[in-house]
């Protein structure tokens, strides 16, 4: 029973916590930017080069041809297929992109509470304490 505690207080830990919100999240978002790509960047993109679907893109590897992709699939075809490459890269991308905004924007928030955290050193002494300083130590000096 005692590995249960152990587990218990694993599992609660701030830090695994935090992984899974941020692993659940990281799905979700990742889910919308598939769809961002597949749904909305690359049919204007495709239209421009030619009425082009990316998605659709592939190269059969033996003998045979297939109108799509589909089709290729279904007939058990060993197929290259880097149109679905191409919009995994652009996936990733956006990704990166994204993520690297939201730590550079979480860094620049923890500078910030650093600052505030941190207090100004003291201020030195003053001019009359630095003379006074002065005095105490020739004094202290000519007894």
């Amino acid at each position: 029973m005692n590995w249960i505690r152990e587990f218990k207080q694993f599992a609660m830990r701030g830090n695994v916590v935090d992984m899974a919100v941020g692993i659940i999240i990281g799905a979700a978002f990742g889910k919308i930017v598939s769809s961002l790509v597949a749904d909305i960047l690359m049919p204007p993109i495709g239209k421009l080069m030619g009425n082009v679907d990316f998605s659709n893109l592939f190269i059969v590897l033996g003998a045979g041809s297939y109108p799509s992709l589909a089709a290729a699939k279904a007939a058990g075809a060993a197929t290259l297929n880097y149109g679905i490459f191409i919009n995994t890269v652009i996936d990733f991308i956006i990704v990166a992109f994204a993520i690297f905004l939201m730590i550079k924007g979480i860094n620049a928030l923890r500078r910030r509470e650093e600052a505030k955290a941190v207090p100004p050193p003291p201020p030195g002494p003053s001019a009359e304490e630095k003379l006074l300083a002065e005095i105490r130590d020739l004094l202290k000096k000519n007894t």
